[in-house]
């Protein structure tokens, strides 16, 4: 009898998030005239290096900033094994990221709320619906 072979296909996560910004009519002209121009392949061009240089700008700041609130900086991923191994300690977790928190989609809401006290995250936060949900109050 063939041995039968269990795919598990793992969700690719996103490299950025989406954002919406208002810009005033003079300012959307003059990007676009630095677009036309050749300076910039397309608006997102020009207002992602707009965003780098001034994050370059306040490297430093940043940097002590990141220290001083003790936040994990890139990716911090967190599974119902991640989570189960904190209970089993008597633990609980106060996560802070400057990145991406990703709770797995494995993470039930009882599991979640029996061992995260609270969470900061300055980027994006991914978690099922139900979880979400269930930490909101613990949401900074």
């Amino acid at each position: 009898m063939p041995s039968k072979v269990i795919s598990t296909t793992v969700p690719k996560l996103a490299d950025s998030e989406k954002i919406t910004i208002n810009v005033g009519f003079v300012d959307l002209g003059h990007i676009d005239l630095l677009v036309a121009e050749g300076f910039y392949s397309n608006r997102t061009d020009l207002i992602r290096t707009a965003i780098r240089n001034q994050l370059s700008t306040h490297a430093e700041v940043l940097r002590q900033a990141v220290l001083r609130k003790t936040l994990v900086l890139g990716l911090q991923s967190f599974s119902a094994a991640d989570l189960e191994a904190v209970r089993t300690a008597g633990e609980r977790l106060q996560i802070r990221v400057l990145g991406l928190a990703v709770i797995a989609p494995d993470v039930s809401p009882e599991l979640a709320l029996a061992t995260i006290d609270s969470i900061t995250v300055l980027g994006a936060f991914h978690a099922p619906a139900a979880v979400k949900s269930a930490l909101s109050a613990r949401v900074r």
